[in-house]
C-alpha cells in the first residue's frame, strides 16, 4: 500500500467522524424537540451515528477506489 493509500484512509477516516459529530448533534436535537426525551433523543443519535458512519466510510471507499468522477486521468 502506497503512501498516499495510507493518507487516504486516514482522511476519509478523519471526514467521517467529523461529519458525524455534526449529522448526530442534528439528529439529537430534532429528535429532542419532536419528543421533548433526552433518553430517547441520546439513544437515537447514537445508534444513527455508528452506523452511519460505517456506511460513510465504505461509501468513499468505493468513491476511491472506482468513481472516476472528476478525475484526471494520468
Amino acid at each position: 500500500m502506497s503512501m498516499n493509500q495510507k493518507l487516504s484512509r486516514k482522511r476519509h477516516m478523519a471526514k467521517a467522524v467529523t461529519w458525524r459529530i455534526i449529522a448526530s448533534a442534528t439528529t439529537f436535537t430534532i429528535t429532542y424537540i419532536v419528543f421533548g426525551d433526552v433518553k430517547a433523543a441520546t439513544g437515537i443519535a447514537l445508534v444513527e451515528s455508528a452506523l452511519k458512519m460505517v456506511l460513510y466510510y465504505y461509501h468513499e471507499r468505493a468513491w476511491f477506489r472506482f468513481g472516476n468522477l472528476g478525475r484526471k486521468k494520468d
